[in-house]
């Protein structure tokens, strides 16, 4: 696992991490002079899910090379569809996240509005359907692993299966 501490030399941030996310300093880091605007997305460990109340913890296993990569793929994307973005991060946490705790901090800083939300919302959505990552939930009534990490078949985030959930929002 990566040590969750800001970079010096880029303006990338990607890291997965057994530790809580520093959202604050990810936030602090991603504001620059000549950014306008600064989005941020945490996930959040909530008490249910789709039929399933009373969800007491989530356990987060990844394929860590793999993580890392398609972070960097997600990232690599979205500065082709919005270059006028600034920074980025995407961390994410593994191993028992209670209640509240943070899963997933997504940030990204551009001189408008428009591009750090769009952006961010690409990130998040397309993270996670292809990001090896893969979720437990406990819940009074026993526990299951989810399905929502898919395999991925190369690296073409442009292929429809992998956009469809945000279609329209670049042009």
């Amino acid at each position: 696992m990566l040590s969750v501490h800001p970079p010096t030399n880029r303006d990338e941030w990607l890291a997965i991490s057994g530790d809580p996310l520093p959202s604050e300093a990810a936030t602090a880091w991603a504001t620059t002079p000549d950014s306008g605007a600064v989005v941020s997305f945490l996930g959040v460990a909530r008490d249910h899910s789709i039929d399933r109340d009373g969800v007491t913890s989530l356990e987060y296993e990844a394929y860590e090379d793999q993580v890392l990569r398609v972070f960097s793929e997600l990232t690599s994307e979205a500065r082709i569809r919005w270059v006028e973005i600034n920074r980025v991060a995407i961390l994410h946490r593994v191993g028992v996240l209670a209640v509240g705790d943070t899963a997933v901090v997504v940030v990204v800083s551009s001189p408008h509005r428009d591009a750090a939300f769009e952006a961010g919302r690409f990130l998040i959505d397309t993270l996670k359907v292809t990001a090896p990552i893969w979720k437990r939930e406990d819940w009074s009534g026993g526990s299951d692993w989810g399905l929502d990490a898919e395999a991925i078949q190369g690296s073409n985030l442009r292929s429809p299966d992998a956009t469809k959930s945000f279609q329209g929002l670049a042009s």
